[in-house]
């Protein structure tokens, strides 16, 4: 008689959610408090760490100033993370070629803004990452990430 082994989640392995964020976000806590926060960019990394010990998942949290690296980072995405949490920044209202990325790579994605882009000047009303993402989730401040995560950890689990 052969028993069957039931795995735990801790011994499986866990989901990767890439956390990627665009320019002038390693300025956090330094840019423009009144908008931003005070938070620095290692405080958002430390509520990404926590929310994702909380939803045992594992997360690669990056920061650039380039949109090609951006770009380029999306692309590793494919066949390596689960699920993508991006803050775009500016990125996100002018890039054509990071939504090609992100349609590209055929994961989940949840854009996260800092502030209400929508309270904000016109510009910054529209996003083209949008167009890639389940969901969008802006003017929570840094527990915006939090959130993110959730909600790409529901969609890995719901279509596991």
């Amino acid at each position: 008689m052969t028993a069957s082994k039931v795995l735990s989640r801790a011994q499986m392995k866990r989901p990767l959610i890439t956390v990627l964020n665009g320019p002038n976000l390693n300025m956090l806590g330094l840019r423009q408090p009144g908008i931003y926060g005070h938070a620095t960019l290692d405080d958002v990394e430390q509520v990404c760490i926590q929310a994702a010990e909380r939803l045992d998942v594992a997360i690669d949290f990056r920061q650039t100033n380039g949109e090609g690296e951006l770009v380029s980072w999306v692309q590793e995405c494919r066949g390596r993370a689960d699920g993508i949490v991006i803050n775009p920044a500016a990125y996100g209202h002018t890039s054509i070629a990071l939504l090609d990325a992100l349609l590209a790579v055929e994961l989940p994605v949840v854009e996260v803004h800092i502030s209400n882009i929508h309270r904000r000047e016109p510009f910054r009303h529209h996003t083209y990452v949008s167009q890639a993402a389940i969901g969008v989730i802006c003017g929570l401040g840094v527990r915006g990430y939090a959130h993110a995560l959730q909600a790409i950890t529901d969609m890995i689990e719901d279509e596991g």
